[in-house]
């Protein structure tokens, strides 16, 4: 197993577990809790797999990740009571997922041949659209829409990535310093407020 194949499997899982946690606090039911777990973990990609052309989406072809999903998805409903008490879990996981999936969109816009520009919009597009996604469906507002720094994070990481691969560093240095930047952003974001301003038009 590749690194980036394990880079992966940690994203798929990290997403399942985060779309669980929301479903569980909106109370649904067991299948309502599996669907949004399991279009948290595929959204993204999917729509990046439809927009690139690449027939079937990922998730057809490699039948792994729906077993991934499903573990993840039985983990979460086990251990939701130990998880309940960690009260950083959802922003965990999801933050894990964003920086993971940052790699896995930039890496294949890479190997795809596309600009930057379409890369870094892939990329950010894998990494935050299944969270959108899942905020949807759950009735909420999507994180990526607010003023929180949630996509920029992903932009900023595939950008690094990119500069990285530009100057040849090996694989191992562009997975970990990608997540590591995303993650960190998500993070210092969180813990110190930050957030990008916002336009609001004053009624009359």
């Amino acid at each position: 197993m590749t690194l980036f194949n394990l880079l992966d499997i940690l994203g798929i899982i990290s997403f399942a577990i985060s779309g669980s946690l929301v479903a569980m606090r909106k109370k649904f039911d067991p299948f309502g809790v599996y669907i949004i777990a399991f279009a948290t973990s595929v959204g993204g990609g999917t729509l990046r797999d439809v927009l690139i052309g690449a027939q079937p989406v990922f998730w057809m072809k490699n039948t792994s990740v729906i077993f991934f999903i499903t573990g993840s998805y039985v983990f979460a409903i086990f251990f939701r009571k130990f998880l309940k008490y960690l009260s950083k879990s959802l922003f965990l996981f999801d933050t894990i997922g964003l920086g993971l999936y940052t790699i896995m969109g930039t890496e294949i816009g890479l190997k795809a041949n596309f600009h930057p520009i379409i890369i870094v919009s892939i990329a950010t597009m894998t990494a935050s659209f299944g969270g959108v996604i899942r905020d949807l469906l759950c009735n909420e507002v999507p994180v990526i829409f607010r003023k929180e720094i949630y996509a920029m994070a992903s932009v900023f990481g595939s950008l690094a990535f990119l500069i990285l691969h530009f100057f040849n560093f090996n694989e191992s240095v562009l997975y970990i310093s990608t997540s590591l930047i995303v993650i960190t952003i998500r993070l210092v974001a969180v813990k110190f407020h930050l957030s990008i301003p916002t336009f609001y038009i004053k009624k009359k």
